[in-house]
């Protein structure tokens, strides 16, 4: 399948990978694609490592397993890079989307072995700026549809627009926050190119 798109998610119990894998299916699902959007169920608890997956196509997906060589790696919390092989069969001309306040450049000298683009955003600040608390999963989501350019950035935020007014529909604070999230990380990776 030549147009099939796999990221694979790392982060930990409670930070939001799955959900952000999710919300992602979801929007690839809106906007005409085909999509999967799953975890990995281990010993599911706070602060435990946990892995989640997405598939996305213009075409059928027929495989429905773990992702082994995925196109982009998000990790969602750095101290994960000391303890799980997160670019583990990632393909050479992959990306991997790191939260964390270091540029590429220090994870590249800190991680040699990285031989991939490296691109960092520090979700911690962007959420509590924004959210007034730590939510990564929302800069997240965003840093991996800027990088893997998988659908158009206005349609992207419109379909989490009327995502977030589903979901949050009595918070509409909670909407406006994660919306202003989304467009702060599409626009420092801008201003990183």
């Amino acid at each position: 399948m030549s147009n099939l798109t796999e990221i694979r998610w790392h982060g930990r119990g409670g930070q939001g990978a799955k959900t952000a894998a999710l919300l992602l299916a979801d929007v690839a699902f809106s906007t005409g694609m085909y999509v999967q959007g799953f975890p990995e169920y281990g010993p599911e608890r706070m602060g435990a490592p946990i892995t989640a997956y997405n598939r996305i196509s213009g075409e059928k997906i027929r495989v429905h397993s773990n992702i082994y060589e995925p196109n982009y790696v998000v990790v969602v919390d750095e101290s994960l890079l000391e303890s799980v092989p997160v670019s583990k069969g990632l393909k050479k001309d992959g990306a991997i989307i790191i939260n964390t306040a270091k540029t590429p450049e220090e994870i590249k000298n800190n991680y040699p072995d990285y031989d991939c683009r490296i691109y960092t955003i520090d979700a911690k600040e962007i959420s509590e700026s924004t959210l007034g608390k730590y939510f990564p999963n929302t800069p997240m989501l965003a840093a991996v549809v800027k990088v893997s350019k998988l659908m158009d950035e206005d349609r992207f935020l419109d379909e989490m627009k009327h995502s977030f007014e589903h979901k949050f529909a009595a918070k509409p604070n909670v909407i406006e926050g994660n919306m202003n999230a989304l467009i702060m990380t599409l626009r420092r990776l801008d201003d990183d190119k």
